[in-house]
């Protein structure tokens, strides 16, 4: 199927993923969350401030579900959200995410300078209101070096395949059940896939 040819690399841009009207209403909460909200997580591995589930980004999570499907060529579901501002000195090292995050956005919300996302050794500089569609939990993505800007905010929406092994992260089901982020099916499928995945790619 020509929507999946993306499967074979690992990702796709999406034009256009937010609206001029949606990309004010984000940059400017943005904002007023840095300000107003100190509940954020600082991430070790980043040491930029984050945010689990906040409230309008798990908004978009739903409003651009048929959006996601549509690039993707699955039927989907919605697993959780997190949002990061990454400050000077912040870093994003090379990884693989979850099984919840078996197919994921990283959207730009807000850049003041470049810091481009790295996927499968694809340099990707986002426009604003711009976003990369990704394999999270197969395809490896990173940022290089270290950030040396004035600030960036970054939104990050995953979902599942309705159809596909993972499906019982549905609504990060099953971390709140086990306080687990993966069971050891998960992972041996995870391996399976990844192999799979480099094999193809050779």
């Amino acid at each position: 199927m020509a929507e999946l040819d993306w499967i074979k690399k690992g990702y796709k841009i999406i034009d256009n993923f937010f609206t001029k009207e949606e990309l004010e209403i984000l940059q400017h909460y943005t904002l007023k969350k840095l300000e107003d909200d100190k509940t954020y997580l600082v991430d070790p591995d980043t040491y930029s401030p984050g945010w689990y589930k906040d409230a309008l980004a798990s908004t978009f999570l739903h409003l651009k579900k048929p959006l996601v499907e549509k690039a993707s060529g699955y039927k989907l579901f919605p697993t959780y959200t997190y949002w990061r501002y990454y400050c000077f000195g912040g870093q994003l090292t090379k990884h693989t995410d979850r099984p919840s995050c078996e197919i994921s956005i990283t959207a730009n919300i807000k850049s003041n300078d470049k810091w481009p996302i790295v996927v499968e050794g694809r340099t990707i500089d986002l426009k604003e209101g711009q976003a990369v569609l990704y394999l999270g939990c197969i395809a490896e993505h990173w940022r290089p070096g270290k950030y040396k800007g004035e600030g960036m905010a970054q939104v990050f929406l995953h979902y599942v395949n309705v159809d596909g092994p993972f499906a019982h992260h549905n609504n990060d089901y099953y971390f709140y059940a086990t306080d687990n982020i993966s069971s050891k099916d998960d992972e041996k499928k995870i391996r399976e896939l990844k192999k799979k995945f480099k094999e193809n790619n050779k």
